[in-house]
């Protein structure tokens, strides 16, 4: 239903800046919001940034706050992650993620990996100390 295709990640030392972009395809009138993951080695997926259209709203996972900035491109259908400060242990690779079902209603905004129907291929993204 919607395709999602990941860019930007890379190596880079400790300290410096990335910017990951989401370019979405497909029925991208049933997005309601798209998010960012990420897996880093033996871990978890864990939750890194959102925009929910529907709400209006951003919400970024703690481990992030203050250090990366989501944006979007409307007309674009993209969505980016500007990542500064960049620590080793944000090693991971980094998913673009959507909501097209709106599944408890359009004022919720979901930060759980599950709750997301379609999901990019995955970037990337190596930090070295």
């Amino acid at each position: 239903q919607v395709q999602l295709v990941e860019s930007g990640g890379g190596l880079v030392q400790a300290g410096g800046s990335l910017r990951l972009s989401c370019a979405a395809s497909g029925q991208t009138g049933s997005i309601y919001a798209m998010a960012w993951f990420r897996q880093g080695p033996g871990k978890d997926r864990e939750f890194v940034a959102v925009f929910s259209w529907s709400a209006g709203t951003t919400y970024y996972g703690d481990s992030v706050k203050g250090r990366f900035t989501m944006t979007r491109d409307i007309v674009k259908n993209t969505v980016y992650l500007q990542m500064n400060s960049l620590k080793a242990e944000d090693t991971a690779v980094y998913y673009c993620a959507a909501d097209v079902a709106a599944t408890y209603g359009l004022g919720y905004v979901s930060r759980r990996s599950s709750e997301y129907e379609d999901w990019g291929q995955g970037t990337q993204v190596t930090v070295s100390s």
